[in-house]
């Protein structure tokens, strides 16, 4: 039990950690966006277009024979429930901006059902993270530790259905911004990154404590059962056996009065002499009796 009670607080503790990761990155969703490539400026002279005039002969126009992609640049972005960054074209750093703010405002209450679920998710990890810890301290009363156990796989088992349906919504919310969005922010092509693979990890880890928790739950209480009905049963045949060398011996003991009450009267009357009861054969007596009815 000391085994599998430790497994549950390792693996509860692996999808707190993960669960915590998971929600205060913003690499959920990762992708490339398609962006106009800036005006050529002195500072720029690369990865832009050339809008401006022939030096020698002003009134001549430069044309730009980029087409398609050419024309444009693809910027690295990363999302997360909270933030979106993306890189900013004209220097080394990243733009943030808040996902919610993004999000299309059909989405928005969704978008907040799986933030608070997220929450709620974390919150409950972090209680049956504390009872599962109790348990181990007080592993030597049986009675508690059940009752810790109860409770902790009930909180992991909610949490675990909280964070699911909190990835779930967050995953429908970004797919409709995807397609909804901003149009200076929509994605060329995206992809899940690891927060989400972290999120759906502690999902995982989460479940397996709560299943190892209710197991070691289980097998205690069978265990406890079975101890108890052992321990009935063996009381039973001892009480039995006791009844049975008790009436035993009083039947014995009642015989043996009844052969001295016959010796004392056989001895009365004169016919013979009194046998005692210990060396008594009866055998004997019953010839002997049948030998005086004679």
């Amino acid at each position: 039990m000391k085994t599998r009670s430790l497994l549950s607080v390792s693996l509860n503790f692996f999808a707190l950690f993960f669960a915590i990761t998971a929600f205060i990155t913003t690499y959920w969703c990762v992708g490339t966006q398609r962006v106009p490539k800036p005006k050529c400026s002195k500072l720029r002279t690369h990865q832009c277009i050339d809008y401006g005039v022939n030096e020698t002969d002003p009134n001549k126009v430069v044309y730009s024979w980029e087409t398609g992609d050419d024309r444009f640049l693809f910027r690295q972005f990363h999302t997360g429930i909270w933030f979106s960054c993306e890189e900013n074209i004209h220097d080394e750093s990243e733009r943030c901006r808040s996902f919610i703010d993004l999000a299309p405002a059909s989405e928005k209450g969704m978008l907040w059902l799986s933030l608070v679920s997220e929450m709620l998710y974390i919150l409950l990890l972090m209680v049956g993270f504390s009872l599962m810890c109790m348990e181990l301290i007080h592993s030597s009363n049986v009675i508690d530790g059940l009752k810790l156990n109860a409770f902790a796989a009930v909180f992991t088992v909610l949490s675990g259905l909280l964070g699911m349906v909190a990835h779930v919504m967050y995953t429908q919310v970004f797919q409709v911004t995807v397609s909804h969005g901003p149009p200076d922010w929509r994605p060329y092509n995206w992809d899940y990154g690891w927060s989400f693979c972290l999120a759906w990890a502690s999902f995982t880890c989460c479940m397996g404590a709560s299943v190892t928790t209710l197991n070691s739950y289980t097998k205690t209480v069978i265990e406890f059962r079975h101890k108890r009905k052992t321990f009935e049963q063996t009381i039973w045949e001892e009480n039995a056996r006791e009844a049975y060398g008790y009436f035993r011996d009083n039947s014995l003991h009642s015989i043996s009065k009844s052969v001295d009450i016959y010796s004392s009267q056989s001895l009365n009357s004169g016919r013979r002499t009194p046998i005692p009861a210990a060396s008594l054969d009866f055998v004997d007596f019953a010839v002997s009796l049948g030998e005086e009815q004679c």
